[in-house]
This record gives C-alpha cells, sequence and structure tokens, in this order.
C-alpha cells in the first residue's frame, strides 16, 4: 500500500543544488551555513516548505514560500554550534517538499491545508559534516592574510570620500554667512526701532506727568493704562532680540567648530 502511493505521487519538478547531500564544513565551534538552491523550470507558480528531522539543530530562512516561474532562491540552512565527534555518523536529513501553486491563490497555508497527498512533491537530502584537514587549514590562513590587507585598503579609501563628502563646501559657506549679515541687519533695525520706542515714550512720560499733577482726572489711569502696553511691547522686542542673538550665536558657533554635517539624500 506504501508503494502504490508513493507511485501515485508527482514527481518534484524543482531543480535542487546540491540535489542529495547538505555539506557543513567545520570548525563546528561557531555557525555553519550550508546553501541550498531552488529552481523552478515550470511556467506555474510553486510552492515549498522546508523540513528537518532534527529542528533545534537547524535555523533556515527562508523554510517556505513561494517560487515563481523560471526563477531561483537561494535557502540559508544554519547548523548551531555543538561538539564535534568525528566517529560519530550524521543522521540528520531535509526534506523539500513543493505543491503547484493554484492560478487564482490568495492564501498560500490554505493550499498546504486543502493539498491533496497526490499533489505533493518531495526530495530528500542527507547532511554530512566535515572538518577541514591541517593542510587545508594553513592555506586557509595564508589566503586570508592578503584579503583582509586589501579589505584594510579597500576601507581606507571608501572613508575618503565619505569624510570629504561630510564637509561644507564653498558655497555652503557663503550661504551661511550671508544668512548671518542678515539676522545681523535685523538685530540692528530692531535695535534703532527699539531706541527710538524709548525716547518715545520717554517724551510722552514728560509730557503726561506735569499734567496728571495739575489736573487729576481720568485720563490718568487711560495713560497708565498705554504706559503699561508700551512696557509689554519692549518686554516683547528684548526677548526676541536675545531669541535671535542665540540663533546666531549657535550658527557662528558650529560654523567655526566644523560641527556641520551633510545630511543623507532621501528619496
Amino acid at each position: 500500500r506504501q508503494k502504490s502511493w508513493d507511485m501515485a505521487r508527482q514527481e518534484q519538478v524543482l531543480v535542487l543544488e546540491p540535489q542529495q547531500e547538505l555539506k557543513f564544513r567545520g570548525p563546528f565551534t561557531d555557525v555553519v551555513t550550508a546553501t541550498l538552491k531552488l529552481t523552478n523550470p515550470t511556467d506555474r507558480n510553486v510552492c515549498f516548505k522546508v523540513k528537518t528531522t532534527a529542528p533545534r539543530r537547524y535555523c533556515v530562512r527562508p523554510n517556505s514560500g513561494i517560487i515563481d516561474a523560471g526563477t531561483s532562491i537561494n535557502v540559508s540552512v544554519m547548523l548551531q554550534p555543538f561538539e564535534y565527534d568525528p566517529n560519530e555518523k550524521s543522521k540528520h536529513k531535509f526534506m523539500v517538499q513543493s505543491i503547484l501553486a493554484p492560478r487564482d491563490m490568495t492564501d498560500m497555508e490554505g493550499v498546504w491545508k486543502e493539498a491533496k497527498p497526490e499533489e505533493l512533491m518531495d526530495s530528500k537530502l542527507r547532511c554530512t559534516f566535515e572538518m577541514p584537514l591541517e593542510n587545508d587549514k594553513t592555506h586557509e590562513s595564508e589566503s586570508i592574510k592578503p584579503v583582509s590587507s586589501s579589505t584594510s585598503v579597500k576601507t581606507e579609501h571608501s572613508a575618503l570620500p565619505k569624510s570629504a563628502s561630510a564637509s561644507l563646501d564653498d558655497g555652503e559657506v557663503k550661504k551661511i554667512m550671508e544668512e548671518c549679515r542678515q539676522l545681523q541687519m535685523e538685530v540692528q533695525r530692531l535695535r534703532e526701532e527699539n531706541k527710538q520706542i524709548r525716547e518715545d515714550d520717554g517724551v510722552r512720560k514728560r509730557k503726561i506727568t506735569p499734567m496728571a499733577a495739575s489736573h487729576p482726572n481720568p485720563l490718568g489711569s487711560t495713560a497708565m493704562t498705554k504706559d503699561e502696553g508700551l512696557s509689554t511691547r519692549i518686554l516683547a522686542l528684548c526677548l526676541l532680540f536675545f531669541v535671535i542673538g542665540a540663533i546666531i550665536g549657535i550658527i557662528f558657533h558650529c560654523w567655526t567648530s566644523g560641527s556641520f554635517t551633510l545630511l543623507p539624500e532621501t528619496g
């Protein structure tokens, strides 16, 4: 009965690379990754799942998904660190299960739940662990040295344009200086207006004082109200001067200390 059921299954449409064996090369003191390439040569989209007999020992990304017609994907199989015993044979296995995706598919999980056994396709792979030989270790350590030095050289060269792009150019310096001059002119204008207001306020007070002393009447309260309004206006102008001065100080300090940095381009 089992044999007839297996014969009823469809042949796997996906092309696996490697086809039968996933090799993991030590040392196994850190995560070791093997790559499984799945190719869909058909004109239909194919749903797939990757399963294993040792789920606690591996991480698989992606472990399921859809492969469009005529495309392929790489599946990373990550073996977790463990104590390697050369006398122990690996019994771990992987299975790639697949099914043709319906043309009107909206829910992949629903496709798997409603799939009939004869619609499922699978391929099995075994896992092997290999430790590098001493000669291979020596060769790898020698080959790493020039690669690391070239990498450092590339890093230094790649850092140069980045630091250069972070500095201000002449156009930006001129623009900042022009804004500072405009702010200084605005402050000077406000100072002159404030001076004129104070002079006018002094003249007005000198005129109001004798009149209030010789003719006490309700107009005195009106004059006091005007004085209070002028004082409030002067206080607001002083606060405005303080804020503008602080902004100018911050801009000038940033420019002289060279702490301006270009923002990354967006969009």
